[in-house]
Formats: structure tokens, C-alpha cells, sequence
């Protein structure tokens, strides 16, 4: 099956392409740099580091172009209550980024572009809209005209320009612009505020045009993936959508408009006001961030998620299960594994059974990924695998073939759990941990008990279910049931 995308302007899943064979040119949207990075941009930009990688992995060559908004109306707001200069400000939190993006392992874009160094390219793409009729000049700066390119408005929304034209009653902000539906292209100069020249007098760009000028000048006029988060739909990426494509003339300018979800905290949309907004630091000192990346994979890129104490305990449950099955294989390796049977899921033989298993999921992983990047599908596999490694670990097998098992255990979780997913720390981090010895004495009894559990219930025989359930209770041992099968942990 070929690479499937969710475009949201073409409202439907439809196959991959490219404009160039093999090649991936996608623009992001950054952050404003005028605050620490918070959980939506968790969200986002693990989402978009999630479709770099299995892109990659797919053997595209991807061009990865991630701005950074460093002028805009709030980190002038910040630099005047703070008194630090707004360069200042920029500085340090591009520097935070950088940290926290570190901190969640994900991969680094290829050109991280600031707004200012691209005017004198904003300033050109203006030029030419007025020079085409699609902006005009105002006293307070230069407008796009919504109204020269009708047929443009509503294509990733699907908003009405009739009905919006109905609805509008004549009604014209406080400013130069003719319409209520225009946006700013370039903004004259206020009192205080940095400024760049240009043929309309000193002032600085608008939001909009700054994505246009910095995705075009590193991707051409026409490239392959335009992504973000579903708050930039309206006004961001339709403004861009106008601008590009009047500007350049081609249409369309972006091949596939992607965007992720939101995020809920507790079923509410985070907001400072409401006391629940949490910045990648704040939930970093909770919880391990690896934690927090597969909290928000385990999810559809395109899905919302309702982040709660629930989901990450959950979170870590499955991060730890998987880091403890990665220590185990690490550990049992050899330089020189003797060679291991071909798999098949029909055998009698579990090893030989296991190997097959682990094939099938790795067949279910890329599948998955290749249907809109549905990483939740993908997570289910690798933990599916994960209890197939941990079956052989708790096996009797000769030791030569236990070690061969292992390098290839070692193998199949780096490159999936690893590679795509991003959820591995270093080799050696992971060997310097220490796993509760508690965990490893009373492993095979639970085990055992779990079985026993499991033939109960098919069965029907709840008490026998209910004093199993006993015993490992005593044990200082919970079990929680999934659609993967049952999971233990100490209380």
C-alpha cells in the first residue's frame, strides 16, 4: 500500500506524491519566540518530527524547513513589561527550544529561518501583489485584498466568502484596510517598536507574509507538505494560501496541507487563565519527557488528546514495560550470535513462532504508518512485540540461541521503537539503570499466575479469577487489562 496523507485542503485521504521523485521538501510553522514552548507545541512539533522520521525511513531525502517567528506584536508586549530588549528575549528562548525539543527527542530541522533576516523578501512579495492588483497601500501599511482572489477564500476551512459577505454588514476596523477580510502585509512603524525600511516608510511585516517569504526562498515556489497545528488554519495558512499563489501564480503552491490536533487538559483547552496551562519544562519535572513523547504519539497526529495524570501514568506504565524488555535484550547480546530460524506465526516452536510474530508486527507498523502516519496503530505493534521478546526472555533456550535472540530483539526495538518512534534513550543510558530486583524475583510466578488468571476467565470460573487476582495482590502486584493483553506493576 502507498504512503496515504490525510490534505486538509482536499478534505480526504489521498495518496502521496512528490513534485520531485524520492525528495521531500516540507515547511513547518515555528514558534513565537517570546515564552517558554508549552504542551500544544509538544504536540506539534513531535507530530511533525514523527512524520520527518518515517519519511526518512521510507527513503525520501527530506528538506526540513522550521521558522522562527522572532517580531511580532507579543514579543514586543513582552519587551515593554519586562524592559528587556526584544532581541534579548529572542535569544533566550530560541535557546530554551532548543532545549526542550532536545529534551523530547526529536530530530532537528535542516533551516531554522528567522523572521528578520527575510524582510527585504517580504518586502518583494509585496511589491509584486500591489504591482498584480491583490494589495494596496494605506496609511497605516499595505493590505492584501481578499476580494481580488475570491475563489481562494475557505479552502482549508471551507468557509463561505458569501455567507461571510453577508454576514459582515459593512463593518471596517479602526484602520486602513477596505474590508474586514484583509490582512496585513506589511505594518507601519508605531512609536517604540523595531522597524526596517521599506517604499511604504519604516515599519515591520505582517504575520503571514513571513511564512510565504522564508518557505519559498529555502523551498520554491511549489513544494511538498505545509504542516502545523489546527489553530493556524484561519486566518495563518489561508492567508498563505493567498499570498502564495497570487504572488507566484502556481496553484497550488503546497502539495499536502497537514495538521495535528489539539490538546485538552482535563477536557478543557489549556489556558493561563484557567490555571491548567503547562509548558514542556513544568511537565518534564513530573515525568521522564520520553514519557510525555509516547503519551502524545500514543494518539493519531490528526486526533485530540485530553492530557491527564491517567494518560501519563499509563504512559509510563508501557515506556517502562519497554525499556525493561530494550535493557534485557542489551544485556543478553553477543558479538557473534549464531544464526536464528526463519519465523513463522504457525510453528510449534515458540521461538520460531516469536520470530514470526515479530515479523507480522513489523509488517502491521509500516502499514500503519503508511496510513496517515497513524502512530497509535504503530505504538500497539511495538508493545505487541515487546511481549513477544519478553515470552522468550522468560523461556528455557539454549544459551547461544538466547544471545542470538537478544541481538535480534536489539535490532527490531531500536530501528521501531527507536529509529521512528524516538522513544529509546542511548544504549548506554539505558544500561546504567538500575530495574527493581523485586520486578525480577517474582517475574516468573506472576507470569505463571497471569496464564492461570486468563484460563479462569475464558473459562468463566470467576472465583478461581478473583484468588488469583488474591495472590498477586499479596504479592504487592496490580494488574491492568488492555486491548493488548494484561499488564502488570507494583502497586
Amino acid at each position: 500500500m502507498p504512503l496515504q496523507v490525510h490534505d486538509t485542503r482536499r478534505r480526504q485521504k489521498v495518496d502521496f506524491s512528490t513534485m520531485e521523485p524520492s525528495k521531500v521538501k516540507m515547511y513547518v510553522c515555528g514558534v513565537t519566540v517570546y515564552d517558554l514552548c508549552h504542551l500544544g507545541h509538544a504536540r506539534c512539533y513531535i507530530a511533525f518530527d514523527l512524520i520527518h522520521r518515517w519519511l526518512e525511513y521510507s527513503g525520501y531525502d527530506v528538506l526540513y524547513v522550521q521558522n522562527f517567528t522572532d517580531i511580532d506584536d507579543k514579543i514586543i508586549a513582552r519587551s515593554n513589561e519586562s524592559g528587556i530588549d526584544w532581541k534579548n528575549i529572542v535569544e533566550d528562548n530560541i535557546e530554551a527550544y532548543y532545549a526542550d525539543m532536545d529534551m523530547l527527542n526529536i530530530l532537528r530541522a535542516d533551516i531554522y529561518p528567522r523572521c528578520t533576516e527575510y524582510v527585504e523578501e517580504m518586502v518583494a512579495i509585496t511589491e509584486s501583489l500591489i504591482e498584480k492588483g491583490h494589495a494596496y497601500i494605506a496609511d497605516d501599511g499595505v493590505w492584501f485584498h481578499i476580494e481580488s482572489a475570491p475563489e481562494k477564500y475557505g479552502l482549508l476551512t471551507g468557509q463561505n466568502i458569501e455567507a461571510v459577505r453577508s454576514g459582515a454588514g459593512g463593518r471596517v476596523a479602526e484602520s486602513g484596510k477596505r474590508d474586514h477580510k484583509d490582512f496585513a502585509l506589511w505594518k507601519a512603524a508605531k512609536p517604540g517598536e523595531p522597524t526596517w525600511e521599506s517604499p511604504w516608510g519604516a515599519g515591520r511585516p505582517g504575520w503571514h507574509i513571513e511564512c510565504t517569504a522564508m518557505s519559498m526562498d529555502h523551498l520554491g515556489e511549489q513544494f511538498d507538505i505545509h504542516g502545523g497545528g489546527q489553530d493556524l488554519l484561519f486566518p495563518h495558512h489561508e492567508a498563505e494560501i493567498f499570498q502564495g499563489e497570487c504572488y507566484s501564480g502556481c496553484s497550488p503552491v503546497v502539495h499536502h496541507w497537514l495538521h495535528n490536533g489539539f490538546v485538552n487538559m482535563d477536557g478543557e483547552k489549556m489556558s493561563k487563565s484557567l490555571g491548567n496551562f503547562w509548558t514542556i519544562r513544568d511537565i518534564c519535572e513530573k515525568v521522564d519527557p520520553l514519557v510525555l513523547r509516547f503519551a502524545l504519539i500514543n494518539a493519531h497526529y490528526r486526533s485530540p488528546i485530553d492530557m491527564n495524570e491517567q494518560l501519563l501514568h499509563d504512559a509510563g506504565r508501557n515506556h517502562g514495560r519497554l525499556l525493561e524488555v530494550y535493557k534485557q535484550a542489551l544485556e543478553s547480546m553477543t558479538e557473534n550470535p549464531v544464526p536464528l530460524p526463519q519465523g513463522d506465526v504457525s510453528s510449534p516452536i515458540p521461538v520460531v513462532k516469536s520470530l514470526g510474530m515479530l515479523e507480522k508486527m513489523a509488517q502491521g507498523f509500516a502499514l500503519a504508518m503508511d496510513d496517515d502516519f497513524n502512530s497509535r496503530e504503530a505504538v500497539a505493534k511495538v508493545l505487541g512485540g515487546i511481549r513477544e521478546i519478553g515470552k522468550v526472555f522468560n523461556s528455557e533456550m539454549e544459551a547461544d540461541d538466547m544471545a542470538a535472540f537478544a541481538n535480534h530483539a536489539v535490532e527490531w526495538v531500536e530501528e521501531f521503537a527507536g529509529s521512528v518512534l524516538g522513544l529509546l534513550p542511548q544504549r548506554d543510558e539505558i544500561l546504567s539503570k538500575k530495574v527493581d530486583p523485586r520486578r525480577e524475583e517474582i517475574r516468573e510466578q506472576v507470569e505463571e499466575l497471569l496464564l492461570k488468571r486468563a484460563d479462569a476467565r475464558a473459562s468463566k470460573d470467576w472465583p478461581a479469577a478473583d484468588s488469583i487476582r488474591d495472590q498477586l495482590n499479596e504479592l504487592g502486584v496490580s494488574v491492568v487489562d488492555t486491548a493488548e493483553g494484561p499488564e502488570w506493576h507494583f502497586m
